[in-house]
């Protein structure tokens, strides 16, 4: 493993234990894979908050849309194979339904641009007002056609990967969930994988609850987590863990050594077809995945993936071809912050990678230090030291710098503000002391005095306590 990567990867659980401490929410399981292999697997809260239940990395989670990757993978290897092509109109597989939803191609399903109605006239499924729906009310939702002409704009359908479920099982003659579980995750090697939750066994899966946000009742509730989804198990049933996840995606990348599709595929799987209409970010959508470019410390970072929003969960998986990396960002919680904790995490791995591991020199200077305004983390890059907040959803955004200038002869390591913005103390001193066992004990940052949590937290309440 490259050092930079080392260095990222401690910090990232650090980083992240910090928000959910923050943001008060449940659980949250991490999986970070590089060349293909897990480098980290982390886990903080609980995988069922009521009863106390600790989440572990094994935990599975749903993790819904990631579903669409998986039945769009299955269909490409029927490709593959000759069974189908991606310009079959989906009534050649699918006989009776309305002229203009059988006009829609296989690739126009795939890429969501077949015009078809999202979740159908009654979505409740999604607030378990209603249970998922079964093949006859699903198609029954689509016998009035298409709610706009096919191949004019991205417009997300679960009831189109719901079709997709269907075209699988008519091509192969079995279930859907029997093909893609054998072809597909089988094949990919992944063993906490699942294609829906059984009707029986639940238990054994190992499930981590889900949990509503904590308003408006006032506090957090538990969701179960082991709803059938029915007809839309293509779009949305999947159940599994981070590492399988970022295994997975990893293996999609076009540039993978070992995949259950071709490379021509994967280029074609992950190749950017339909801009996001009407978003406030540049996103893409390919065949069953998502895509995007983060533009960080490190330059433009292109990446594919998915996002999964289950009732009480939230998951996010990206993989960055160019550099070898994919990870998996799972919540359990309506309000879970996998998506924006996943681009936080890509620009942590940004900027080490830019600015190298530590030095001998900068690693010296280490610790998270408070004040009245809250936390900073020091983290050492090369010869130099970044003061991160760990409160923002990039703690590196406009991280300043300090070079250094060595210890000296009262033990005290110096340096100075090298960058920071206008607003900051930028090229005013910096110091390090330490105690008497040589442990980092207070940071100077220009006239500001930061102390350990313990010690700011006993000031505070000294100065602003009850009386």
């Amino acid at each position: 493993m490259e050092r930079w990567l080392a260095a990222a990867l401690d910090y990232l659980p650090r980083w992240l234990e910090f928000q959910m401490r923050q943001s008060e929410q449940p659980g949250l399981s991490l999986a970070v894979v590089h060349q293909g292999k897990p480098v980290l697997l982390a886990a903080f809260g609980h995988a069922d908050r009521a009863r106390g239940v600790d989440l572990t990395p094994q935990h599975r989670f749903r993790v819904a849309s990631h579903s669409k990757t998986f039945t769009s993978v299955a269909l490409m290897k029927l490709r593959e194979r000759g069974r189908l092509q991606l310009d079959d109109p989906v009534g050649r597989h699918l006989p009776g339904l309305h002229a203009d939803v059988a006009a829609a191609t296989l690739a126009q399903l795939m890429s969501h641009s077949a015009g078809l109605m999202r979740d159908g006239r009654d979505s409740g499924q999604w607030v378990e007002r209603r249970a998922f729906l079964d093949r006859a009310e699903m198609l029954d939702d689509l016998a009035a056609g298409t709610t706009i002409d096919s191949n004019t704009r991205f417009k997300y359908s679960n009831h189109g990967y719901g079709l997709l479920g269907q075209v699988v099982e008519a091509v192969t003659g079995e279930p859907w969930c029997s093909f893609v579980a054998r072809e597909v995750v089988a094949a990919s090697g992944l063993k906490d994988t699942f294609p829906d939750v059984p009707a029986e066994g639940a238990a054994a899966l190992h499930l981590a609850s889900g949990h509503s946000s904590k308003w408006p009742v006032g506090e957090r509730l538990v969701i179960s987590a082991t709803m059938d989804t029915r007809a839309l198990g293509a779009a949305t049933g999947f159940v599994s863990t981070a590492s399988d996840l970022a295994r997975f995606f990893a293996s999609l990348s076009p540039l993978a050594k070992k995949s259950v599709l071709s490379v021509a595929s994967r280029r074609e799987l992950t190749r950017r077809q339909w801009r996001e209409p009407h978003a406030s970010v540049e996103r893409w959508y390919g065949l069953g995945t998502m895509q995007g470019t983060l533009t960080g410390a490190a330059g433009p970072w292109d990446w594919f993936g998915h996002t999964g929003g289950f009732p009480g969960t939230l998951s996010r998986t990206a993989c960055v071809p160019a550099q070898g990396l994919a990870l998996s960002l799972l919540t359990n919680a309506a309000d879970g912050l996998a998506q924006a904790w996943t681009d936080g995490a890509l620009h942590v791995l940004q900027a080490f990678c830019r600015h190298g591991a530590p030095s001998r020199r900068s690693a010296a200077w280490t610790g998270r230090w408070w004040s009245l305004w809250g936390a900073f983390d020091l983290l050492a890059v090369a010869d130099k030291v970044l003061i991160a907040n760990p409160a923002l959803l990039n703690p590196v955004q406009d991280a300043a710098e300090l070079e250094l200038h060595g210890r000296d002869r009262q033990g005290v390591d110096r340096g100075r503000i090298a960058l920071a913005n206008g607003y900051g103390a930028h090229g005013e001193p910096v110091a390090l002391r330490r105690d008497a066992q040589g442990r980092p004990a207070s940071l100077q940052l220009a006239g500001n005095l930061l102390l350990p949590e313990a010690a700011v937290a006993n000031e505070l309440k000294a100065r602003y306590g009850p009386r």
